[in-house]
């Protein structure tokens, strides 16, 4: 399942409202309101003054550009920034390959800090030394709070309001980190397509929000890896990398 194809993406779930403590992620913004009067349907993370990466499953048709807003509760005439929108070329959409997508701003975006990328391979050599294991991850996005199931139907409610929740490791693969909600934890349902998954307290954006295996948001969440050489590969193109 490909979190936020058909619908706003994915959304934390047993989360709280993460106010300024993640200026640099933000909400990828509709031209018109969803028929809830909501305007949000992905997330992603400014990781230069000039690149905001997101998913590539988070294009909107066939357009070339996207809006980007970083206000942690978004309403009309809230400021939004438009710029090319480059998807990975290699994506798959029916296996989730490569999808990864940035957004190129023209100008630099003021007053945000910047989210750090991981240095190469960083998720294996903590699984190989034993820390990844005991890890936490903290993800963040835009969209729907605890889903809840109505007439056999589930049903999502959007705020376009940006939170954040902590999350368990489970596995990894070449291409996924998987992470599993454990007991207090929370997880991305959605709304939060192209989002973070930061390690811990920190801004180093390890991995991003991409899948989950089930609809009621509670199962692993399949995460894309930034340290991957697949990864480096496309985000080299657009800024700089640590080694």
């Amino acid at each position: 399942m490909i979190v936020g194809l058909a619908s706003p993406a994915s959304a934390i779930t047993n989360g709280s409202p993460d106010g300024e403590d993640h200026p640099s992620v933000g909400a990828l913004i509709a031209n018109r309101p969803y028929p809830d009067g909501t305007w949000s349907y992905c997330t992603g993370t400014l990781i230069s003054p000039t690149v905001f990466l997101t998913a590539a499953h988070c294009r909107e048709g066939k357009k070339g550009t996207a809006r980007v807003a970083f206000s942690s509760h978004y309403k009309a005439g809230d400021a939004v920034y438009t710029g090319r929108y480059i998807p990975d070329e290699r994506y798959d959409s029916d296996a989730d390959r490569y999808d990864m997508a940035v957004v190129v701003f023209d100008s630099p975006i003021a007053g945000i800090k910047p989210a750090s990328l991981p240095s190469k391979d960083l998720l294996s050599r903590m699984r190989a030394d034993g820390s990844l294991k005991d890890a936490k991850f903290t993800p963040v996005g835009y969209g729907s709070l605890n889903p809840s199931k109505v007439k056999r139907k589930m049903k999502f409610v959007y705020t376009d309001t940006r939170s954040r929740t902590s999350i368990s490791y489970q596995g990894l693969t070449h291409r996924w980190l998987k992470l599993q909600p454990d007991r207090g934890d929370g997880g991305t349902c959605f709304g939060d397509s192209g989002g973070p998954n930061f390690l811990g307290n920190t801004d180093l954006l390890v991995a991003t929000t991409i899948s989950g295996d089930d609809d009621a948001c509670k199962d692993t969440n399949y995460d894309y890896r930034l340290d991957s050489s697949p990864a480096r590969e496309f985000l080299a193109r657009f800024v700089s990398l640590p080694s």
